[in-house]
């Protein structure tokens, strides 16, 4: 609070000297003067103590940061009073600050039109063509936020006091190796604030299990964004750090013991107070109200999110839009590639790689009006803040998130469902959207998969994984190659049949089968129309691909009984 006043004290003493006048005016009629020095100096006080108060008002409830290009606006208002106010030489002095006032702030606002070739150098990506493909072995995380915070909130009774809170904002991370959703209890007012004073803990549910509780977590919590006056958790961490350029929400992070702490991206404008590009994070601790600055490369392990997603999702305005400049991204927009915006925090989508690594998935589409083909995606690490730009396959057309969503409301057309949270992976090989489907409650009701190039290959299923093997088996259907993850390979082994299992699949039969041995098989009568005869003792040869999975998808498959 401190160096708000004394900066808001410097700042109202220039403003001050500047908008009062400081020489004698012209005579009146009656040749009297106009002041005297004692009224020229009660009045530059009078100047500075009413901008002092106006200045820290301002900056204490804005939290702007403390540098000295903020206060362009009021240069313009104090020049415009000092020079209209003063006479004679002072006035042409005033005069030319204020026409160098006009200058600055000509400046600042018209950055945007000369600085949109910096922001895209200072977010070009690299590029690939297709991002590696998925290992069938791990569960993506694949519960949307909007079924997590339906089911944290009918799981709000667990908080103490209930009445004085209200469930905070949800976001993705790594907990103890585990994908988890996490949302703070936050103060529901004013009052509740007073009377409570620290909010009790947050809430915690499974990112990759549908079907898992909502856990409350105690940990009170004194410096939070529901918080008030020097208590809220931005007012802190500007008081802290005075001169820092914020962006973007903070939000709640857990270490492995379950410890909450409060970050925030910070970083510096591409140039003139506009764009704003990730140097690092402050971290809170919400009891004691400890503060830690730590540039991108030395953030603890713990935090998943240390580039905020509204950064990422203004870089990748600036790689979409500014490649040729500002203005080819008004009228020519040779190039230009828009953000889908259907991301799930702020407009971009978190995920997880095999890794366990945090990335920002974000699809982008043509500027055109009813064009739903993809021209790529970006993901962009979230610790890091480095991002690659993939291409995809230039002899396919890709369908974006938009026409992968329009795919699920026609399917569900009848029962009003939607898609949410869609996330582009590389399944079998073949690029694909996997999209969690809510009711009109935002119950979660099944998962989809679609082809990315092939549209008219999809499946759904109660589960992610059964998704996963209903794709396969219409994959092979469609003739696409299955190629399992990104380290399969072919082999080939012979066995007798000790059990057979057989469904229909639209036109074809899936015939699943266990060998002697103990290996499981899944095969498509398409594939292998011969299969349909498959028995119990039968003696078979066959190709399959090594995908780690409990049924290993069969190429090619021989009968010996019927050969």
């Amino acid at each position: 609070m401190g160096s708000i006043i004394l900066f808001a004290a410097i700042a109202a003493l220039a403003a001050a000297l500047v908008a009062s006048p400081l020489t004698e005016g012209k005579p009146s009629k009656r040749g009297k003067e106009k002041g005297t020095l004692a009224a020229r100096l009660v009045g530059v006080v009078v100047m500075l103590v009413f901008f002092t108060a106006l200045i820290t008002a301002y900056y204490y409830f804005t939290n702007l940061d403390l540098n000295l290009l903020s206060l362009w606006p009021l240069f313009i208002v104090v020049a415009a009073l000092g020079f209209f106010a003063s006479s004679g030489i002072e006035q042409k002095v005033k005069g030319l600050l204020f026409v160098a006032s006009l200058v600055l702030g000509a400046y600042v606002l018209s950055a945007p039109l000369f600085n949109a070739t910096e922001k895209f150098n200072a977010v070009e990506m690299d590029e690939e063509m297709e991002i590696t493909a998925f290992d069938e072995t791990q569960t993506p995380a694949s519960v949307p936020p909007q079924f997590a915070r339906n089911k944290m909130k009918k799981a709000f009774g667990q908080v103490p006091d209930t009445s004085y809170y209200e469930l905070g904002n949800l976001q993705i991370q790594k907990v103890d190796g585990e994908y988890v959703y996490i949302a703070p209890v936050e103060f529901s007012g004013f009052f509740k604030w007073r009377n409570a004073d620290v909010t009790p803990g947050y809430f915690t549910m499974s990112a990759t299990d549908a079907a898992a509780n909502p856990k409350f977590m105690a940990a009170e919590m004194a410096y939070t964004p529901s918080s008030y006056f020097n208590k809220n958790i931005e007012r802190h961490m500007r008081i802290e750090n005075p001169e820092a350029v914020f962006y973007g929400d903070p939000q709640l992070e857990i270490d492995d013991s379950g410890k909450p702490f409060y970050i925030r991206s910070y970083g510096e404008f591409i140039s003139a107070r506009n764009g704003f590009k990730v140097k690092g994070i402050v971290a809170v601790d919400p009891a004691s109200g400890a503060v830690e600055t730590y540039p991108l490369a030395e953030v603890p392990a713990f935090i998943d999110g240390a580039v905020s997603p509204e950064s990422v999702s203004l870089e990748n305005d600036y790689y979409g839009e500014y490649v040729h400049g500002f203005w080819n991204s008004v009228f020519g927009k040779k190039d230009v590639k828009l953000p889908s915006n259907e991301g799930t925090e702020a407009n971009v989508s978190p995920i997880f790689d095999a890794a366990g690594d945090m990335f920002y998935f974000t699809d982008f589409t043509s500027p055109k009006e009813g064009v739903d083909s993809m021209l790529g995606y970006s993901l962009t690490n979230a610790r890091t803040g480095e991002s690659t730009y993939f291409t995809g396959n230039m002899e396919d057309s890709y369908m974006d998130s938009r026409g992968n969503l329009q795919i699920i409301e026609k399917q569900f057309i009848e029962k009003e469902w939607s898609g949410a949270m869609p996330v582009l992976y590389n399944f079998y090989g073949e690029t694909s959207w996997l999209t969690p489907v809510l009711d009109s409650n935002g119950f979660l009701q099944n998962y989809f998969i679609v082809s990315a190039a092939n549209p008219e290959i999809s499946v759904y299923a109660a589960t992610p994984n059964d998704a996963l093997r209903s794709y396969k088996t219409a994959l092979q259907r469609g003739g696409s190659t299955v190629n399992g993850t990104s380290d399969s390979e072919d082999a080939k082994t012979t066995g007798i049949v000790e059990r057979v299992f057989k469904e229909k699949a639209g036109d074809f039969t899936v015939v699943s089968f266990l060998l002697k041995d103990g290996t499981n098989y899944i095969v498509s009568s398409e594939n292998a129309p011969l299969a349909i005869y498959l028995e119990e003792g039968d003696d078979v040869s066959l190709t399959y691909s090594q995908t780690g999975e409990l049924f290993l998808p069969v190429k090619e498959l021989g009968i010996k009984e019927i050969e």
